[in-house]
């Protein structure tokens, strides 16, 4: 199936180094989460795709083949600056949008009608675009980038300033555009959204690919962490050397009083011991009972911020992203 690559991309503007090697792939039915802090690159990279700007090096390709302007002609573009006449009319701006991209007047009106039904803006037909509240111009700019039926959605930021119901909206699209064949590219801060919403994921630092895979590959982090609900004593996990206490507090229900329950966790830095979980459980057994034994995985944000604020440069590792195929 089509998909689209992003090789080894690089661009600087004067002694800024914008991209450096940026690599990663978008495939088709997926949602792709781009992820990273201000500046690092996410825009500069959507840019490229689009033919807005041109990378010093590397290659944007669709399936298999450089991207030429026919294919970029099919991309639904949401920019981050929100690029729509304010003077025009909602349903006539659709419409002409629509037509830019080739399409016949009856096409287009019809598409715009589909559009912002689908969007719960058809009311607003008839208004100016500088008269609408933010999320309705939000959802009109994404209406902008569905209108002529794109075989590849590049969003940038789409769910910034929308309240709960229009990110429900807003998600359910984009979904259904994924379960269409589209690939879907979108970039956001908000990553529990990101979480919930992408098939993969690919965090960006200082212009480098620096993670990227599927949520619970990325969270498979080789430390290993474990929750125990159970044993009182401090001193339980001296019997596993290899393990360490990240936390401890009083379990559920328990009062903060010598003997009470706690809940720790437990976190084992070398993922290469073998029956370690035997080993954890076995100790807090013979400490007391275990109501509750678990594996704990970090969330997005969690990884998210484990890798942005690492010290080692992205330019100065010689490792690759950790990435998964599959």
């Amino acid at each position: 199936m089509s998909q689209l690559s992003i090789d080894s991309l690089s661009k600087a503007y004067g002694p800024v180094q914008a991209l450096r090697d940026m690599s990663f792939e978008v495939r088709a039915g997926e949602i792709f989460g781009f992820v990273g802090s201000n500046g690092a690159g996410k825009s500069t990279t959507m840019r490229i795709v689009l033919g807005v700007l041109a990378a010093d090096s590397g290659e944007v390709r669709w399936d298999g083949r450089p991207l030429d302007l026919h294919v970029r002609r099919r991309i639904g573009y949401m920019p981050e600056e929100r690029g729509l006449y304010p003077r025009m009319r909602v349903g006539e701006h659709l419409v002409y949008l629509a037509r830019l991209h080739g399409m016949s007047r009856t096409a287009a009106v019809a598409a715009m009608e589909h559009w912002t039904d689908v969007l719960g803006i058809d009311a607003r037909r008839g208004d100016e675009v500088l008269k609408l509240s933010l999320g309705n111009q939000q959802r009109v700019q994404l209406a902008a980038a569905l209108v002529h039926s794109p075989d590849i959605l590049v969003l940038d930021e789409p769910f910034s300033g929308l309240d709960p119901v229009a990110v429900d909206v807003m998600s359910q699209v984009l979904r259904d555009q994924a379960a269409a064949g589209v690939p879907v590219m979108f970039s956001s801060h908000q990553l529990e959204l990101v979480e919930r919403l992408c098939d993969r994921v690919g965090i960006v630092r200082a212009g480098s690919m620096v993670a990227v895979g599927g949520i619970d590959e990325l969270r498979s982090t080789p430390e290993r962490r474990w929750e125990v609900d159970g044993p009182a004593p401090d001193d339980w996990l001296a019997r596993v050397p290899a393990a360490r206490l990240v936390s401890s507090e009083p379990a559920s229900g328990s009062s903060a009083g010598t003997g009470a329950a706690r809940r720790s966790v437990v976190e084992v830095a070398n993922p290469d011991l073998a029956d370690v979980d035997q080993e954890l459980l076995a100790a807090a057994l013979a400490a007391g009972p275990v109501r509750e034994f678990a594996r704990v995985r970090p969330s997005l944000v969690e990884l998210y911020r484990h890798v942005v604020s690492s010290d080692e440069s992205p330019a100065a590792s010689d490792r690759t992203p950790a990435e998964v195929t599959a």
